[in-house]
């Protein structure tokens, strides 16, 4: 069989399990769509702009570890390039394949389409440089292969998005065929780094009594997290989450404390980490919003870190040591807790209902959306106090929560959750989201009714932006408001199934659940209607510091 360009990448992105690719049309990579389509198990779902497109593939690499968006040269890679840095900040690898001018057209001096005006082609490429671990550009057929498996083999070694432009003349032209796909896989851990590694542990854990495991964000990305809850079963020690790690650890599991948070941790966790004696950081991403301000920094003697690929512990750090190798050799070499940490009660968030009659509240409206939350459910939880809602909510195991902590876009939810509801539809999407986030990507909703996703949507109508009201008031937070429920007959239009409804009180939000719930052929959004003052309290607590760090005067000399 003759493979073109295009095939080749086809068949590279099946291999690493990316079945469907997001994409929007331009003329730049129309070839490129036609020879991805060639490929019997590959699906392209359309998306209603780049930045979305960007947005679904993150989304679904979440639910399938590597996503994949295409989009057109100049005008649509650029938007795409936002969502691309938000899966660099996440740990995520997504591939962004371009399509890209004639080749023949390369120094001629000719003015193109899409393009800043001038003659050099090369500004996509150096600005998709800065957000990625690799960045190809493909303008003739013999070094596509090496090029798209360096671009593949990156993105999964490094769980960081790469970058590829494909020359619209060059999609489909012939190439070789490609070899195994173990060559692209995760190769090992250096030994005797790891070994040096565990030594230091081992010596600097002596004689330390209360020792606390902190479970950050990037343990997903080394795909670690039942090392760490093997090594938390053999030791005993009691383990912690950041607040971007929510899920990332069994609240099942018989050492689970709770969340750290600085001042707004669970209650007494706070006391526990900042009192250890030893304190094990794994994967940890500590920056204003995760440290509180910087009030809640892990830093000196007491404090291991050990990240994806490197353990530093006691003044000394470890290159080439992958995450899950450390857990598994730190299991290996401690001796067993005896005896065994008695198991907890999981955690549910269980106020006592309101009454039905009264207008619905932030508390009422979570005890519900806790009902809904089974092994199989996914909850994307959008920038604002959809975070600290869905920080709340105790999670049975299998539970996934979906959070953009690090970037912190606002509207990532909405083609973030279609894109995850896409490459995992045997689970229960829910997405918590603000009205003021809504309003940037809402177009994606009609997507989930174009590919008839069950996607339950809880929206909190407060009409602004609670978190920035939270942060630093003004009139910029203040948003006009839209018949958000009403939008689903617009995104139905002649033949969809998306179901749009209001609930301003308990008890219509049960009825508004009911219906949502026997709705399984399409989308249903739930305008729940709050009052603008209505939020979490640990967002009040929270914003409060984080104003303070942002409001702190400039360094004289």
């Amino acid at each position: 069989m003759t493979f073109t360009v295009g095939q080749y990448l086809a068949e590279r992105l099946s291999q690493i399990g990316i079945r469907q690719h997001f994409a929007v049309a331009g003329d730049y990579n129309l070839v490129l769509l036609d020879q991805l389509l060639t490929r019997e198990d590959t699906e392209q779902i359309y998306c209603c702009n780049e930045l979305n497109c960007g947005f679904a593939a993150e989304g679904y690499a979440r639910a399938r570890g590597a996503g994949a968006a295409v989009v057109t040269f100049g005008v649509g890679a650029l938007s795409a390039l936002n969502a691309l840095a938000g899966a660099y900040a996440e740990n995520l690898p997504v591939i962004l394949i371009s399509g890209g001018p004639n080749a023949n057209d390369r120094g001629t001096g000719r003015i193109l389409h899409h393009t800043l005006g001038k003659t050099d082609y090369d500004f996509q490429f150096n600005m998709a440089r800065e957000v990625t671990c690799a960045a190809e550009s493909i303008n003739e057929a013999a070094s596509a292969p090496a090029k798209i498996d360096h671009v593949i083999r990156s993105a999964l070694r490094e769980q960081k998005p790469a970058y590829l432009d494909i020359a619209c003349n060059v999609a489909n032209a012939p190439c070789s065929r490609p070899g195994p796909i173990a060559a692209l896989l995760t190769p090992a851990c250096d030994q005797s780094s790891l070994d040096a590694a565990l030594e230091r542990t081992v010596s600097w854990l002596k004689g330390k009594k209360d020792i606390v495991i902190l479970v950050g964000s990037r343990i997903r990305a080394a795909q670690a997290g039942q090392k760490a809850a093997d090594l938390a079963s053999h030791t005993g020690w009691p383990v912690t989450i950041m607040a971007a790690a929510k899920s990332f650890f069994p609240e099942t599991h018989p050492s689970f404390r709770g969340l750290y948070w600085g001042e707004v941790s669970d209650p007494g966790v706070q006391d526990l980490v900042e009192n250890a004696d030893a304190l094990l950081c794994l994967g940890p991403v500590f920056n204003d919003y995760s440290t509180v301000g910087w009030h809640a920094l892990p830093e000196g003697p007491r404090v291991l870190i050990a990240d994806p690929d490197q353990v530093t512990v006691d003044g000394m750090s470890f290159s080439g040591v992958t995450l899950g190798a450390f857990l598994d050799g730190l299991a290996r070499t401690l001796p067993r807790a005896t005896p065994p940490v008695p198991k907890l009660a999981v955690h549910r968030f269980s106020p006592a209902p309101a009454d039905p009659a009264l207008a619905l509240t932030n508390d009422e409206m979570m005890r519900q959306i806790q009902k809904l939350v089974t092994p199989e459910t996914t909850l994307t939880a959008e920038t604002g106090d959809s975070w600290f809602n869905a920080l709340r909510l105790g999670l049975p195991d299998g539970a996934r929560i979906e959070l953009e902590m690090q970037w912190g876009h606002i509207g990532w939810s909405v083609p973030s959750a279609f894109g995850n509801a896409i490459g995992s539809p045997e689970r229960r999407h829910v997405i918590l989201v603000g009205d003021g986030s809504f309003q940037l990507t809402a177009q994606e909703v009609s997507q989930m009714i174009r590919h008839n996703l069950p996607v339950i949507i809880f929206l909190a109508n407060n009409k602004g932006y609670t978190i920035e009201i939270a942060i630093h008031d003004g009139p910029y937070n203040y948003i006009k408001n839209w018949n958000y429920a009403g939008l689903m007959d617009v995104f139905n239009a002649e033949s969809g199934h998306g179901l749009g409804l209001h609930a301003g009180t308990g008890a219509e939000l049960e009825d508004a659940i009911g219906k949502a719930l026997a709705n399984t052929d399409g989308p249903t959004l739930i305008e729940c209607a709050l009052d603008r003052e209505d939020c979490t309290e640990t967002l009040r607590r929270w914003g409060r510091i984080v104003a303070a760090t942002n409001s702190t005067a400039p360094r004289t000399a």
